[in-house]
């Protein structure tokens, strides 16, 4: 149980670094654009296609280290007022919604993107980007953002005993 923990803070670690990075090149693209514009009026044709991948790609990828960080929102006005072992208690029954509700969505995403791959759709932009690859990169993250999940079920199971506060 411990390792598989440690394997989802580790993966959530990672997949917010490739986050980051992807912020990054969304934001080169976006100045390339404006001096692009500002200095000969010519435009890339991508910027905001490619941006609008690449937000889509933070969410899914960033979501497991957001909820690892503790940085998802949270309802503690009740939670706040119950003993806190019936409010552990409930988080965890919470959290094990929650997991179930995101491996249904996994499931469709995986879905979405077998059936975006089989009919080879595109944009329809002008770059006719293979949709499947942008959906593949949510598929990860909603993977990963499950796989972290997981690891926070066990998390609040422990701290039912433990009494360590974990969401």
């Amino acid at each position: 149980m411990n390792r598989l923990i440690k394997f989802s803070d580790g993966l959530s670690d990672v997949m917010v670094k490739v986050s980051a990075v992807l912020l990054g090149l969304m934001t080169l693209l976006i100045l390339l654009e404006i001096f692009l514009w500002n200095m000969f009026q010519k435009t890339t044709l991508i910027a905001d296609e490619y941006s609008a991948y690449g937000l889509a790609a933070i969410i899914f990828l960033g979501a497991g280290y957001c909820l690892k960080e503790k940085g998802h929102i949270r309802i503690t006005l009740i939670l706040g007022v119950l003993p806190e072992t019936i409010s552990r208690i409930i988080a965890f029954i919470a959290t094990v919604i929650t997991t179930s509700f995101m491996g249904y969505v996994w499931w469709y995403l995986f879905k979405m993107v077998r059936s975006t791959w089989r009919y080879q759709s595109t944009s329809g932009t002008l770059t006719n980007t293979p949709i499947w690859i942008p959906q593949a990169i949510m598929l990860v993250g909603a993977a990963c953002f499950f796989i972290q999940l997981v690891g926070t079920v066990f998390k609040t199971w422990q701290a039912i005993k433990t009494k360590e506060e974990v969401l």
